[in-house]
């Protein structure tokens, strides 16, 4: 009750983690308790759902970092601020040397022969693995320093490695470890050897000496990235020379790798996370349909004669989700495969229990058949034997009639037909019966159509026994009353007769297979399963039927009842 209760009072919105859902002690087997007292996390590892609730989480994970590191514009954002930096830089040392061109005598050629390169580079303050290059107006070197300087004496313009995070980078080490390694596999060796980075800024000088500033990102002789700004030196704007800035080898990289690695470590967090709560999700899922596919082959084992017992499903009701209700569907699809095995065992029964009179009675006349020699009790023993043949013809074929019903109410395909009609009809044939015996048949029809939907020949079969029944109760002078009245969402069939009426304690009994209150002179003559499969058609229909008595007043519930009253109700 107090499982009933807790599981009455979750609503669809709880959240169910894990195993975190009620399942009553007695409903479960104890294979079943100990399965799951043996069950951890690691038990997964066997379960193909689980494996695929991880895989697909950790598939989107892995997505989502790939495209922030695609996306990724810091490495753009840092080359762009370098790029700026050395710019200005080198703008700024061209500027040094115009102003030693134009202090010069004017009577001097204009050449770089005026530029103190020496003294103007050793008075500069580069930041550590920064270069500068000097040209002429050909190209040549002429001049160049390295920095050397720690970055706390550096003009505010060239610290531009302050901002670096701090702390290693294990993680984007070993996947470029990796890389390399796969990349030297398939690219195989290459034989020459990569340009030195004075080659490439050699390569920038013509272009700067033509067309002005240039700025570009070039790799190192060990394939580290360098920005590199070149810029002319005028003099009277006329080139005379070029001044190349080449910023800290592999800074860029450095930076480029840090960042990676904050979103590496954190995809690791991410990970961990993920999978921790994709197992707890699996767990959730992945546990109870085990569960649930352990007792449906137990259940199969069982039908094939191993380990014989009733299937226990576990009850997994108090789950506000889907798991929930396959448990409830399943359950109740057991439930109902028990009731109907239970129910054929009592059919079978019942069966033997009927057949078995007549049988005796057969035998008993066969065996006094013999000893007899007067005629006339011949004559009788043999119409008591043709009575009990009769009987259990009648009896086995009402019995396999019975047995093919639900087969067949679930075969055949329900139709709309006008009730009134169907009625009308049943009433036309019966009628002409009930008056030829003296007995009054009256009809109580609406005049507009009743639409049911439902097989017209099964409820025909409902409607002929309850008036056959009634004719067969009546006598003569007695009257059978048939009327329908429609009531919003359902129908009302009521069918009345004058005849004796019900018995109080057989009012509950009429509807149970092979069960009859007749008159000893009809004796054998019914088998006790109209009322019992006119029931089952009602209610495979969706409608319900039961019987009552008529009488004088319902204040007094002791007086002699007035006839018998069976109602069938359908939905419409």
């Amino acid at each position: 009750m107090r499982d009933t209760e807790q599981a009455s009072e979750m609503r669809d919105g709880d959240v169910v983690l894990g195993d975190d859902w009620v399942i009553p002690q007695d409903s479960e087997s104890a294979e079943m308790s100990a399965r799951r007292s043996r069950r951890n996390l690691f038990s997964l590892r066997g379960s193909p759902l689980a494996r695929k609730i991880i895989t697909f989480n950790l598939i989107a994970l892995v997505i989502l970092v790939a495209g922030l590191l695609y996306l990724d514009d810091t490495r753009k954002e840092r080359v762009q601020e370098t790029a700026r930096n050395l710019i200005g830089d080198a703008l700024l040392v061209s500027n040094v040397f115009e102003t030693q061109l134009r202090q010069a005598s004017v009577n001097q050629p204009q050449d770089t022969a005026d530029l103190d390169v020496k003294d103007t580079l050793s008075g500069l303050s580069l930041p550590e693995g920064g270069e500068l290059f000097v040209y002429d107006g050909t190209g040549t070197l002429i001049g160049w320093t390295r920095g050397a300087s720690p970055a706390s004496e550096l003009p505010v313009l060239l610290r531009s490695d302050a901002d670096l995070p701090t702390g290693g980078t294990l993680i984007s080490d070993a996947l470029n470890v990796v890389w390399v390694g796969i990349s030297g596999v398939f690219s195989g060796s290459n034989q020459d050897e990569a340009p030195t980075l004075a080659q490439r800024v050699q390569d920038m000088i013509p272009t700067a000496l033509q067309g002005g500033m240039q700025v570009q990102a070039v790799s190192d002789a060990a394939g580290d990235t360098v920005i590199v700004a070149a810029t002319p030196i005028l003099r009277e704007g006329v080139p005379v020379g070029a001044v190349a800035m080449a910023g800290p080898a592999g800074e860029i990289d450095a930076l480029a790798r840090k960042e990676q690695e904050r979103i590496l470590q954190m995809f690791v967090v991410a990970l961990l996370v993920s999978i921790g709560l994709s197992l707890v999700l699996a767990s959730t899922i992945a546990n109870p349909l085990a569960d649930l596919a352990a007792a449906a082959e137990m259940g199969k084992d069982r039908g094939a004669g191993v380990n014989p017992g009733r299937i226990r499903i576990p009850d997994l009701s108090a789950r506000p989700d889907e798991i929930g209700r396959l448990s409830r569907a399943l359950r109740g699809m057991v439930t109902a495969l028990y009731n109907r095995i239970d129910a054929n065992e009592q059919f079978a029964a019942d069966v033997a229990h009927e057949i078995k009179n007549p049988l005796a009675s057969l035998q008993s006349a066969v065996g006094t058949l013999r000893m007899v020699k007067r005629e006339d009790q011949r004559d009788k023993l043999l119409g008591v034997i043709e009575h009990d043949v009769r009987r259990l013809d009648r009896l086995v074929s009402d019995i396999s009639n019975a047995s093919r019903l639900d087969a067949e109410l679930v075969k055949e395909e329900e139709q709309p037909f006008d009730l009134l009609k169907l009625i009308g009809n049943i009433g036309q044939y019966l009628g002409e019966d009930a008056r030829s015996k003296g007995i009054d048949y009256i009809t109580d029809l609406p005049s507009e159509p009743i639409v049911v939907n439902g097989l017209e020949a099964r409820l025909a079969q409902v409607f002929v026994n309850l008036i056959t029944n009634a004719i067969s109760f009546c006598e003569e002078h007695d009257a059978i009353r048939v009327w329908v009245r429609q009531r919003e969402n359902r129908v009302l069939i009521v069918v009345e007769d004058t005849g004796p009426g019900i018995p109080d304690q057989a009012l509950t009994k009429v509807f149970k297979r092979f069960y009859s209150q007749r008159p000893e002179e009809h004796f054998g003559n019914n088998s006790g399963l109209g009322l019992a499969i006119s029931k089952q058609i009602v209610e495979a229909h969706g409608g319900v039927i039961w019987a009552e008595n008529i009488r004088p007043t319902e204040a007094d519930i002791t007086s002699d009842p007035l006839g018998a009253r069976f109602v069938v109700g359908l939905p419409v």
